[in-house]
């Protein structure tokens, strides 16, 4: 289990992520209702203003929690099905949001007579979401269908973490570009390269928005801060251990195929000592 000043790092990790990504998203309202003209569905400004709003939150905050949410240790107590609805559903809702911030989008841009898709920006978004909707139906099938076999799961584990990892990374890059470039188109007078108050402020949150971003992927890429494989999290119950308890760092540094066959591998020895039983009594 993870040591006690490994905990204590995970906590200073964990709390500056959080307290950056609720800001950020502090920031974000902040640019829509005083810079901007706050919220509508009208076609117009307003509607646009969901675009941004709804990525930093859905896309870019929420989907950021889904990844690191295994990681939680006052989650390991919980079994590993209710944690896969967990992270399902955090993903589920990034994605529900982040389609809705594209069809705000979409709406202004038609009812302003504004083109569509021609930007970079536009065209890493638009890949992004549709690389988060694979992966989504993928580990939905994948991983919340009982009938897969272990050893499928096992195999296709490292891909959908490292598709995880390189879809939000994609975001991050994706959002900050996007930020840029309506600064650039939208401030007229003063510009952009005036630096008036509007750009210094969106430009901040930038920065935030990055900063998030790096430390949810340094949460998510650490091997001593991983969910316990199951057997070991059993081991520490039946010793009635907390879940941060243990002087062992490397009990937590199992890789995710031993998390997803270690069941199948102790109900096979199960089967093979109820058969022995079974021939010793005949």
């Amino acid at each position: 289990m993870m040591s006690m000043e490994n905990f204590k790092q995970f906590l200073v990790f964990l709390v500056s992520a959080l307290s950056v990504g609720f800001v950020s998203i502090i920031f974000v309202m902040r640019w829509v209702f005083h810079f901007k003209e706050g919220l509508a569905w009208d076609g117009g400004l307003a509607e646009f203003n969901w675009h941004p709003l709804l990525i930093v939150v859905g896309f870019i905050f929420l989907q950021g929690i889904a990844i690191i949410v295994y990681r939680l240790p006052w989650t390991w107590r919980c079994s590993k099905l209710m944690m896969k609805f967990i992270h399902a559903g955090l993903n589920i809702l990034a994605f529900i949001l982040a389609v809705v911030s594209l069809v705000a989008v979409f709406d202004f841009h038609n009812a302003q007579n504004i083109p569509n898709m021609y930007s970079l920006h536009s065209w890493a978004g638009l890949a992004a979401v549709i690389l988060y909707a694979i992966q989504l139906v993928l580990g939905l099938a994948v991983y919340l269908v009982p009938i897969t076999p272990g050893f499928v799961r096992a195999a296709l584990m490292p891909l959908h973490v490292y598709g995880g990892l390189f879809i939000f990374s994609t975001v991050i890059a994706t959002a900050l570009m996007g930020i840029t470039e309506k600064l650039i188109f939208g401030l007229k007078d003063p510009k952009y390269k005036d630096s008036p108050p509007e750009a210094v402020f969106v430009n901040v949150l930038g920065v935030l928005i990055a900063v998030f971003g790096g430390l949810i992927l340094w949460i998510a890429t650490r091997p001593a801060w991983k969910r316990p494989s199951e057997n070991q999290l059993r081991l520490a119950r039946s010793s009635d251990l907390g879940p941060v308890a243990g002087a062992n760092d490397g009990a937590a540094m199992t890789t995710p195929g031993d998390q997803e066959t270690s069941g199948d591998q102790a109900r096979r020895r199960n089967g093979k000592v109820e058969e022995s039983v079974g021939r010793i009594s005949v």
